[in-house]
């Protein structure tokens, strides 16, 4: 299992664009769910941060191992989160993995993601 936390910072200008792309994501959570089981991806967040006059999208996420990868996806959600983030996301920014201290997963649970 896959834990991790990270920080990626969003191109200045594109606020308005982040609040399309999150709400276009929870608009068709059906499809976006669709799409979490061939990535083996058991739990997936964005949360949103302003510091200091920039804005930062965090991605916490629980994935199983041998997942697809996002990028390999044919599926038309995929595709257009993927442009969202092309031209949201500031890829001159190195993106922040945060560091894993503590795993809090009662068994119950990681037995049901196996």
């Amino acid at each position: 299992m896959k834990i991790e936390c990270t920080r990626f910072r969003v191109q200045e200008g594109k606020t308005d664009k982040v609040n399309e792309w999150l709400a276009f994501l929870n608009e068709h959570m059906e499809e976006v769910l669709v799409t979490l089981e061939g990535e083996k991806m058991y739990i997936e967040t964005i949360f949103r941060e302003f510091i200091n006059g920039h804005e930062y999208l965090y991605w916490y996420s629980v994935q199983g191992e041998d997942g697809q990868a996002v990028e390999e996806s044919k599926h038309w959600v995929d595709i257009k989160h993927l442009d969202y983030w092309e031209e949201c996301i500031d890829t001159s920014y190195r993106a922040v993995e945060l560091q894993t201290e503590v795993v809090m997963i009662p068994n119950r649970v990681i037995n049901s993601m196996k």
